[in-house]
């Protein structure tokens, strides 16, 4: 069923009304009083989250020729826009009484809005768009600090976004051109009559920008330098939330616009996913900087998620690992880095002795890498499982042995910042603790354990 309705639309609109009333607001408000600008923000996202929840309960539906109703955007909604509310709250204190704490804020929404766009759309041409919204604030984002790190973040993270942006552009141009449309329903009725080399071609220069967003080899390397040299609280925005939006758009593109075979693409991602979690967890093993220890975690983690993508119609197990992952995902990553916020050091013995000064952000953080790494009843466990059957049941048993073995491998370097926060003889060299990073925290690793001892309801309602 399609149709034209823009209450069809109202989180995003409620997104970007907040985004555009609060850029006003923010240019007559006092720097003391900037955080209005926030609450308004945080305002607009819960709002978005109940009108999210709300269309849920429709049946599926396409909306203004190119905007799809279904679990893949529903769940991207709800993500992200939970996400999205996590680190306005973590950004509370760090940008209190900064001379543009309004702009992040609505930066920060407007690179949600693409998120959430990216992963809904079912066309090539708003995909274009929807990438740019998404990009774009992020680069901003990146150097908000003004330092010489965040400005060397920055400029690595814009010049790699508009490289790959632009063969991403020539890969819409081509097939567009080999689909006779820019649908993605078009698309897959065309593609198959076309030259299968054309057809690849088009497809891998497509993968460069989504690659790109998700953070995944060989498209990664921006993500250690901006995690390590932007603020904190952005580097737990743009190695969470723009993924969502990313695999949303990888798993729609496969399903939706791809004919079965068409280039071979399921291999071309498998090779992909391989190297992807294989490199960020080799990477892992060498880092004393937690910030760069999590960003090689979020492109081991860009493994796992593409594993989902792999096996796209050929399993009915992909979809809900992707989904379910990514809710996971996003909820115990923000964990993780509400407890570098918390303790505001980058420096792994700066964690020494972190049981002694808060045991409960000790425990937090145990839930968080740990879950990272799928260990039971966390969040990612669930996602891992079920990644792990959509592998088997897709014909991919030797992906699945890959992501076994570097899941395992990953443990030894989370045991690497576990460890020091529970040594008893351990130095006490950290500052005093932020209290809402804390606080968001324990929120998150409650939500992770919540959403895997909860996931048979979870499922069940997907």
């Amino acid at each position: 069923m399609m149709r034209e309705n823009p209450a069809d639309l109202l989180p995003e609109l409620l997104v970007l009304g907040a985004a555009v009333i609060g850029l006003l607001t923010g240019s007559f408000l006092p720097r003391a009083r900037q955080w209005i600008v926030g609450l308004m923000c945080a305002s607009g996202l819960v709002a978005g989250l109940v009108a999210a929840a709300l269309a849920a309960r429709r049946a599926d539906l396409m909306t203004f020729d190119a905007f799809m109703l279904d679990p893949v955007t529903h769940v991207t909604r709800v993500v992200v826009l939970a996400a999205t509310l996590l680190v306005i709250v973590l950004a509370a204190r760090p940008m209190r009484g900064h001379r543009r704490e309004s702009e992040f804020y609505v930066l920060v929404m407007l690179a949600a809005l693409g998120t959430i766009v990216l992963g809904a759309t079912s066309d090539l041409l708003v995909l274009v768009a929807a990438y740019l919204l998404a990009s774009i604030p992020g680069y901003a984002l990146a150097g908000f600090g003004k330092d010489a790190p965040g400005t060397e973040a920055a400029l690595k993270y814009f010049l790699m976004g508009a490289f790959l942006g632009i063969f991403m552009l020539t890969g819409v141009t081509l097939l567009y051109g080999l689909g006779r449309g820019t649908s993605y329903e078009m698309l897959r009725a065309e593609l198959g009559t076309a030259p299968d080399g054309a057809v690849t071609v088009g497809v891998v220069l497509l993968l460069a920008g989504l690659l790109f967003k998700a953070g995944a080899v060989p498209a990664h390397f921006w993500v250690p330098d901006v995690t390590e040299g932007a603020p904190p609280v952005v580097a737990a925005f743009v190695t969470t939330v723009p993924k969502i939006g990313a695999f949303a758009a990888l798993y729609r593109f496969a399903a939706e616009a791809l004919p079965p075979g068409a280039g071979d693409w399921p291999l071309l991602i498998a090779i992909i996913a391989a190297a992807t979690m294989t490199l960020g967890n080799l990477a892992a093993f060498a880092q004393d900087n937690v910030r760069r220890l999590l960003a090689y975690s979020t492109v081991s983690q860009a493994g796992y998620l593409l594993v989902p993508i792999a096996v796209a119609g050929r399993t009915d197990l992909a979809e809900p690992a992707l989904l379910f992952y990514l809710a996971a995902y996003a909820v115990t990553n923000i964990g993780a880095f509400a407890v570098v916020i918390a303790v505001g050091r980058d420096e792994l013995p700066a964690y020494g002795a972190l049981m002694r000064r808060s045991k409960l952000l000790a425990f937090s953080l145990v839930i968080c890498l740990l879950g990272l790494v799928g260990t039971p009843p966390a969040a990612v466990f669930v996602g891992k499982l079920l990644m792990f059957g959509a592998a088997l049941d897709g014909r991919y048993a030797w992906l699945a042995v890959v992501a076994a073995v570097n899941s395992v491998a990953s443990v030894f370097y989370y045991l690497r910042w576990i460890v020091p926060a529970y040594a008893k003889d351990a130095q006490d060299t950290a500052g005093r603790l932020d209290r809402v990073a804390q606080g968001t925290a324990y929120l998150a690793a409650a939500g992770s354990l919540v959403l895997g001892i909860g996931s048979g309801i979870v499922l069940a309602i997907g």
